[in-house]
């Protein structure tokens, strides 16, 4: 199975690009590629450009479509990245914005309705949290975040739901188990 993990974090010495390279290395040589979207200067800005294409349902920008590519020689994603503000950095949100586009990841069908077009695809998610459990867990912070990036993006787009794998209390360090143990988990379910 190829995988694609994109990671967004403007520090490569960070936790965040730890784990991505930790589950990297767990993967096949070969049926692994990384897509780190800062290093890459990826511009997560929503353009007229990009606005064009949703209208139209095609003629991507070329860096949209180089993207696509990428995603599309992959069985599985994974999206690698802090929590910020309860959600995903805005590098990595404007990368969705941009990416998951009209024509291609959604179409609309008759009489309006949605038609997904990534059920090939399956997500996983690795959001590094600087807060523990139990506040996610009180707040309604892990049914909010499932909401709006489970539902509100992948099963908008057909895309199959992998692994969530929070990696909590970031700040303070995470416990070298819980990564192995997330990095383990993530790569049993893609191997599978």
């Amino acid at each position: 199975m190829s995988t694609l993990i994109v990671v967004a974090h403007p520090d490569p010495a960070s936790l965040t690009h730890h784990v991505a390279k930790r589950l990297a290395a767990t993967l096949p040589t070969g049926d692994v590629e990384v897509a780190d979207l800062a290093a890459e200067g990826f511009d997560p800005r929503f353009s007229p450009a990009d606005r064009h294409s949703y209208a139209v349902a095609g003629e991507y920008p070329d860096d949209v479509a180089a993207e696509i590519a990428r995603i599309e020689r992959a069985d599985h994603i994974v999206l690698v990245f802090p929590v910020f503000w309860w959600s995903m950095p805005a590098l990595l949100k404007g990368w969705i914005d941009r990416v998951f586009v009209n024509g291609w990841a959604f179409g609309v069908g008759e009489g309006g309705g949605i038609r997904p077009g990534l059920g090939r695809l399956t997500a996983h998610l690795v959001p590094l949290a600087g807060s523990d459990a139990a506040l996610y867990e009180r707040r309604g912070y892990d049914v909010s975040f499932s909401t709006q990036i489970a539902t509100g993006i992948f099963d908008y787009c057909g895309v199959r739901r992998g692994l969530t794998e929070f990696l909590y209390e970031a700040d303070a360090g995470v416990a070298a188990s819980d990564i192995d143990t997330a990095v383990e988990r993530i790569t049993a379910a893609i191997r599978d």
